[in-house]
């Protein structure tokens, strides 16, 4: 209650900064954000309140609140200008976070598709709609042989103004290493050729000037090869990369820190030509001493999860957001 009183209580300073020249931009995995409701379509019984995690709508709000706390500290004196999410089961859960918790004095935009994962957990991104509007928003997904999609979360593309220039958002959540890395790397690879794919065409268009960025839960390191030369082939720098070295990172698997939420941009983002540049040294984990919790297996500390295992624990994730400023010149 008392982290919540101070940061509406930020809330006036926050809005009132936001105009200026520099905003955040943000990913989070917020692990399994679901409502109450069943959805037939989807595999989402263990999130209802008679499933196996017990799911209630006292447990839901809490989430609700929970993550909003933690957008409105990630971005420090302001409401991130940008948020993108994954795991959010759809566009109701959305609305309730954007409007129903203090996030609504960020005036936030929602951009989301749904996708056929069969766990019903989608990518979204949430925009302030005092600094951005949406030109178009798009899903990417690869083909099976058949020509039918594949049961996956999609890729989500959304493509923003401000005033007369353009930035370009692609957010990623690539399957699981857990599974078996056999299993899953042919698939996490081709999702990543996808996003390439998609991000020429962006470039190309653009002459090799869009301001791109792009971020999201990878499931891998920075330094995992595949990794490293999508990132050079589709002419992006991975913001993340450098921190990943010195052993920080967004989750905790085990006992040691891994970087697998990241946030990359393109090339003219970097340097002094473009409109929109990701300012040098601004990446950052977010770690606000109540996103973490005492790790019960291995010395230090990890993200506070919602749950651990099926054991309810009420945090945050078991992730920790990551952001980086950006400026409009």
């Amino acid at each position: 209650m008392r982290v919540t009183l101070s940061i509406m209580a930020l809330l006036a300073t926050m809005l009132s900064q936001a105009s200026g020249q520099d905003f955040t931009v943000m990913f989070y995995n917020v692990e399994n954000l679901f409502d109450t409701v069943d959805d037939t379509a989807k595999n989402d019984e263990e999130f209802l309140p008679g499933g196996s995690r017990r799911w209630t709508a006292s447990r839901y709000h809490r989430k609700l609140n929970a993550v909003a706390r933690a957008v409105a500290v990630a971005g420090e004196w302001e409401l991130p200008s940008l948020v993108g999410l994954c795991e959010v089961e759809n566009g109701e859960v959305l609305r309730d976070l954007a409007y129903g918790t203090l996030l609504s004095a960020g005036n936030y935009g929602i951009a989301h598709r749904e996708s056929p994962d069969p766990r019903g957990i989608d990518l979204a991104l949430l925009y302030r709609r005092d600094c951005f509007s949406v030109a178009h928003t798009d899903a990417w997904l690869p083909a099976d042989a058949d020509s039918m999609p594949v049961l996956t979360r999609n890729i989500l593309y959304v493509k923003l103004t401000a005033g007369a220039d353009t930035l370009h958002i692609v957010i990623c959540h690539l399957p699981s290493r857990r599974g078996g890395v056999l299993a899953a790397g042919d698939l996490r690879e081709r999702m990543v050729s996808l996003a390439g794919a998609g991000i020429d065409s962006i470039m190309s268009a653009s002459g090799g000037r869009a301001a791109v960025i792009v971020m999201g839960d990878f499931n891998t390191s920075p330094r995992e090869p595949f990794l490293e030369g999508f990132a050079r082939e589709a002419g992006l720098v991975n913001l993340s990369a450098e921190m990943a070295g010195q052993g920080r990172g967004s989750y905790r698997y085990h006992g040691t820190w891994e970087m697998i939420d990241q946030l990359l941009v393109s090339v003219p983002m970097t340097d002094s030509t473009g409109v929109f540049y990701a300012l040098p040294g601004s990446f950052r984990v977010v770690d606000a001493p109540f996103l973490l919790t005492a790790d019960e297996t291995y010395p230090g500390k990890k993200p506070y999860p919602t749950y651990g295992g099926y054991r309810y624990s009420g945090g945050y994730s078991d992730h920790l957001p990551v952001t980086v400023r950006v400026s409009v010149r």
